[in-house]
This record gives structure tokens, sequence and C-alpha cells, in this order.
């Protein structure tokens, strides 16, 4: 399944930079607004350690790493959404994402500029917050505008339905809040999602910091803006676009000995991913075998014939069953025949709730 995020944000605040960190492509990144025109869009591998261990055992004749694709848009600044800066040009390219990761500056430097003289990562969220606001406030009553009527003089319960939760958006919007923010019930979050709302798509935080700060915990522009994602139980990673494009160059001992050295865990990309992983609800099951092993991103929640679906839509139409075995149990046995001699080679109908780190091996007649 192709899942992306849009990365947003003010102009000069590191998005791009962060982008060819993202990708390990070079696009410009230049100190000055709209240096980024058309919309870059770039894929990334999601690290998965699981696939080392497949690799060495079933040594196959290749390896799929499972993926996330990430799209950089123009910096927006206020009146995007009625065509200042670059305009809603580009807000259009945010609606096909599945999330969208918000870049915010919490540095300073004098020698970077920002577009409102001086740093405030609260109030450029805000910035950035109302645009996509006014932006699905229009949609929603021009929406309104051509089903309203039909609504109120007819017995059509859709229509009325609609137009019910459309009004309940309006009134929302009106107070400078974001969909995501407002109590939805599962058919209304449905009804609702042709829209592709901005403000209803999942959002992380990217704080961007200096490389000195990444050492410290006392960035006061992070403080601010982790209390301000608190209130609407949105996540923050912190990071340094500058030290990570700097590590896209390196392989990965070189990476690991430089974070170590650093005193840093995780890298922020790594770190980044898995956190929109988690955004998503986004797991991995394996298929695997001598010609090939590899990766499938599913929604949890996803069942077996869904997930089979994945590789190809006859998986799931003439789903049997599947053969499964966990990942920790591979691990811990070190052969699918240990694995079944223990018992926990495991056969599993259509109603199975796929699980991450399933090993499958589908069956189906068509």
């Amino acid at each position: 399944m192709s899942l992306t995020a849009g990365i947003v944000g003010l102009p000069n605040v590191g998005k791009s930079t962060l982008f060819n960190a993202i990708t390990k492509q070079h696009i410009l990144a230049a100190n000055y607004p709209f240096a980024t025109i058309e919309p870059n869009v770039g894929t990334v591998i999601v690290p998965d350690q699981r696939l080392n261990f497949l690799n060495n055992l079933y040594k196959p004749k290749s390896l799929v790493p499972t993926t996330f694709e990430f799209t950089d848009i123009a910096g927006l600044v206020k009146g995007a959404s009625t065509g200042e800066g670059l305009g809603n040009k580009f807000l259009s390219h945010i609606r096909d994402v599945d999330a969208i990761i918000h870049v915010v500056r919490c540095f300073d430097d004098a020698n970077v500029t920002h577009v409102d003289g001086m740093v405030d990562p609260v109030r450029d969220i805000e910035t950035i917050n109302l645009e996509l606001i006014l932006a699905d406030m229009e949609v929603v009553q021009n929406r309104i505008n051509k089903i309203g009527k039909k609504a109120a003089m007819s017995k059509d319960k859709e229509a009325q339905k609609e137009a019910s939760i459309l009004n309940k958006i309006d009134n929302h919007l009106k107070q400078n809040k974001t969909i995501r923010t407002l109590d939805l019930d599962e058919d209304e979050t449905k009804l609702i999602k042709n829209f592709s709302f901005l403000t209803a798509k999942p959002v992380i935080y990217v704080a961007n910091i200096s490389d000195e700060d990444l050492v410290k915990d006392d960035n006061k522009y992070v403080k601010s803006l982790k209390e301000y994602a608190k209130k609407e139980e949105s996540n923050v990673v912190v990071i340094s676009a500058k030290l990570e494009s700097e590590l896209c160059d390196l392989n990965d001992e070189e990476k690991e000995t430089f974070l170590s050295d650093l005193g840093i865990p995780e890298s922020g990309l790594s770190k980044l991913i898995k956190s929109s992983y988690a955004l998503l609800g986004l797991e991995t099951y394996f298929t695997a075998g001598p010609d090939e092993v590899r990766a499938w991103t599913f929604t949890r929640g996803m069942k077996a014939p869904a997930c089979a679906g994945l590789i190809h839509s006859d998986f799931e139409k003439g789903f049997i069953r599947t053969e499964i075995m966990s990942y920790t149990d591979l691990e811990k046995y070190g052969s699918e025949k240990n694995v079944k001699e223990a018992g926990k080679m495991r056969l599993e109908g259509k109603d199975y709730l796929m699980q991450d780190g399933d090993i499958c091996y589908f069956r189906f007649n068509v």
C-alpha cells in the first residue's frame, strides 16, 4: 500500500534540508523564501532490523523493504489560502497525503532569515494552521451551498446527514480549530473522507534545532512547541535537519559511530519514520523464501485476506487460509523446521487479524 506524508512549514525552517536527508536527494535548499517551487517527491526505506535477520537466514535472490513517500512543498505564508506567496496551488499537493509533517524552526541564527523576523514556534504553527483551516472552510462552504437546499427541502436522509456534519465542521473551523481536534464518530469520519480535509490529517511536529542543542534538554522553543502539541494530542520529534543531511552521506557503520560519539542513540530520521508509522497505525508483515524476502505495510486491524490483497487482488479474492509464524518465534528457534517442531507454526483463516511481525505464506484459489 502506498503511504505518503507531506512536509509543510514556513519558508526557511529546514523543510528542504530535512527532505534531502530523508531521501538522500540533493534538491535546492536556499536561504530565501520559495526556494522550493515545484513539490519534490521522494521515497525512503523504512528501517527494520528484522529484515537483516531474514536476509541472512533465507539468503534470497532479492530483498525488498517497505517504503514511505515524502512530499516537500513550497513554504506557506500568511494568505496562502487566498493566493499569497505561492498560494493555494501548493495546498492542493497536501490533500493527497496520509499525514502531515509540520517542520518548525526552534533555533536562533542571524544568518538564516525568518519571514516574521524572529523565532516563535507556536506563532509559526498557528500561521500555517490558519491557512489550512481557511482552505478547508472554503471546501465546506462550497459543499454546503451545493447540498444545503436539497437537505432542507427534501427527505433525502443522506443529504441531511452530510449537511449536518458539514455544518458541525464549519462551526468548529470558524473557531480557528482544526478538524482533527473535533470529536467525530466512525460514520462521520467515513462520510468526510473523500473531502481530503487538510486539517483532518494527523500531524507530527518536527522541532528543527541546532546541532549544539541535540545533547541538551533546555531548548525553550521545543518546550513551548511540546506544550502546544500536547493540547491537540500530537507528537513532536526533535531533530537537527542539518545534522541529518550530513548523516545521509555516511554508511551505516560510520553513521552509528558518529551518533555514538555524540551520545545520540538514534537518528532523527529513524525517529520520524517510526513516529509516522505509529501515527498512522501501520505495522509490517513479511513474506520470506529463497526467491524473495519482503516487508509489507498494513494498517492495524486488517484481516488476513485484505493483507493478502496487498500482494495481489487475486490473493484476496481466492483466499483460503494463511500459514503463519511470528518473527519472534523464528528468531528464537532459528529455522522454519524448528518453529514447526516447536508447534509454533499455525494456520489462520479469513477472520484472523494480522499482527506486526507475522511471516506469512498465503494459500488461495482463483
